[in-house]
């Protein structure tokens, strides 16, 4: 399936042009990703374990769900639909925004952060990307991280610290 993502300026204005996955984006363009993390009331955060075959840490952990923004979805839109397409699960992001935003070479990178009981035997995976999911707390991702099975996100050992500053959960 070829997927088309909005051509979007360096103030994160929509130019009006697409990008098609898989074609060099030209100097001053910028796309839109979204990463969700899905916490519990026990502090626990839902990761997954990304398909051996996917480009980009084959096999490796990973948050809850990830991806890139497809023609004419914002962030919100984005996120709802990665969450349902790789861990067949629906969430409500209503009243909510990122929790913060970073900036790459090529984009803009949103971290939403939400809680929601979520029972393991109710999600379904997208087998072409996801093989497995389930709750860590903070040691066990800890330990994921120094093993080099998580992907090595520059806030990885911190994002239950992060969470804490939410106050919003």
């Amino acid at each position: 399936m070829i997927e088309y993502w909005d051509i979007y300026d360096e103030n994160r204005n929509k130019t009006g042009r697409i990008h098609r996955r898989g074609d060099e984006m030209q100097s001053g363009d910028y796309h839109l990703v979204i990463h969700v993390c899905i916490f519990n009331s026990k502090n626990e955060l839902l990761i997954q374990r990304r398909h051996p075959d996917k480009i980009g840490w084959p096999g490796i952990w990973d948050i809850s769900a990830a991806g890139s923004a497809l023609q004419d979805e914002d962030s919100r839109m984005a996120a709802i639909r990665e969450v349902k397409e790789e861990l067949g699960i629906e969430i409500n992001l209503d009243g909510l925004r990122p929790h913060f935003t970073i900036n790459f070479d090529q984009g803009f990178d949103d971290y939403w952060f939400i809680e929601q009981e979520i029972d393991l035997k109710d999600i379904t995976l997208q087998p072409e990307e996801v093989v497995d999911a389930k709750w860590v707390k903070e040691d066990e991702l800890i330990k994921l991280l120094e093993a080099g099975q998580f992907i090595p996100y520059w806030f990885g050992a911190n994002i239950f610290k992060i969470r804490k500053l939410n106050g919003s959960f």
